[in-house]
């Protein structure tokens, strides 16, 4: 099953929304054929398998991270071809949230006859595919917020110079996360300030650039910004209220990029709205790399579901130089938005720090 996930992983940024799904087929203690699933639309991991075997696969057993389909969607059932194939055993990491799944492949096996084991490595499974698992349940996208500090928690100098407080290797990080994330989202000042292009600057054929998503209340973003430059690899959508002068907004439209018109919500834009939007649009996963004034807020509208921290090994200090979250601030320590599930990975020079939204019950 440890092989299966790795496979999986090998689907990152090509599967969205669905799934990353690994496979291994074993007979008389032998792997005889492994598969996943590479892109949204291609063959699921289970039929790549298939398609790999080196011998028939009757009689064997297959390792897989997710609970086989059992309705037509781009491609025909796996529960079915597992049947047909005379497997004799499947062994699943994790039941499929799907609702259109759900139980009904485990079903079709056993009633087929075929021994089933699920539950092995589940959390592994579930941690791999969160983002999916979010957006299935729930139609809204896996939010992660991205920041980068220094040892004393500024992410810039007082004199606004914000370039570079993580190293090269960090930011590579962060390019690897605009890979996998379908959308990446700032607020006007991050546009206004840097003028960011905000694409995936990687290596390879393959690297998908995200759809890039600007929340901009008044519609302030420069005829002439970076973002605007549309083209068939990159997308921008710009977030906007009716606060907005409708004769800019059609130039927007006019230069590629698709406005958005949210409700009002505290005089901005309604972030949650937008995430509803989002995901009714098939974006099933957002790397907000906001200034501090957008995190506050996306953290305030409960849009997060986990956040990555870069800590360098730099201090800047200044009572004004701008922190990750800015905003109005928590007034009580009672009411801080709590974090879980924290891990720390050391980066080279920088420390990362990742963690969850503690969600209430």
């Amino acid at each position: 099953m440890y092989r299966a996930l790795d496979l999986a992983k090998l689907g990152i940024g090509h599967t969205n929304p669905n799934p990353l799904v690994g496979a291994v087929i074993v007979k008389n203690g032998a792997v005889i054929s492994e598969g996943y699933h590479a892109q949204y639309g291609g063959p699921h991991a289970e039929i790549n398998a298939f398609n790999n075997a080196t011998e028939p696969v009757e009689g064997a057993t297959m390792y897989v991270t997710l609970e086989p389909c059992s309705h037509y969607g781009k491609t025909p059932p796996c529960a079915n071809a597992i049947v047909e194939r005379g497997i004799k055993k499947v062994v699943i990491a994790m039941k499929d949230p799907n609702p259109l799944v759900e139980g009904k492949g485990i079903q079709i096996l056993k009633d087929a006859g075929i021994e089933v084991i699920t539950g092995v490595l589940e959390q592994q499974a579930k941690r791999l595919n969160e983002v999916f698992v979010k957006y299935i349940t729930t139609g809204l996208p896996f939010c992660l917020l991205k920041t980068a500090m220094t040892l004393d928690g500024k992410i810039a100098a007082v004199s606004g110079e914000s370039k570079w407080i993580s190293d090269e290797i960090s930011r590579h990080y962060v390019h690897k996360l605009r890979h996998q994330y379908t959308a990446i989202m700032v607020g006007i000042g991050t546009v206004l300030a840097d003028d960011p292009l905000l694409t995936t600057r990687l290596e390879g054929s393959q690297i998908r650039n995200p759809v890039r998503i600007v929340v901009d209340t008044h519609g302030r973003i420069p005829l002439k910004a970076k973002l605007l430059q549309c083209d068939n690899h990159t997308k921008t959508i710009v977030a906007v209220t009716a606060l907005a002068d409708q004769r800019k907004l059609k130039s927007i439209e006019a230069a590629g990029a698709e406005v958005v018109v949210a409700p009002i919500k505290n005089n901005h834009v309604d972030l949650g709205y937008v995430m509803q939007w989002l995901g009714n649009n098939k974006i099933d996963s957002v790397l907000l790399e906001g200034g501090s004034t957008l995190n506050y807020a996306a953290l305030q509208e409960g849009i997060v579901d986990k956040v990555i921290t870069f800590v360098a090994p730099k201090i800047l200090g200044g009572e004004t130089a701008k922190t990750p979250i800015g905003g109005t601030g928590i007034p009580h320590i009672q009411d801080a938005i709590l974090l879980e599930n924290m891990s720390f990975v050391k980066l080279y020079n920088d420390l990362m720090i990742e963690a969850y939204i503690r969600k209430e019950v």
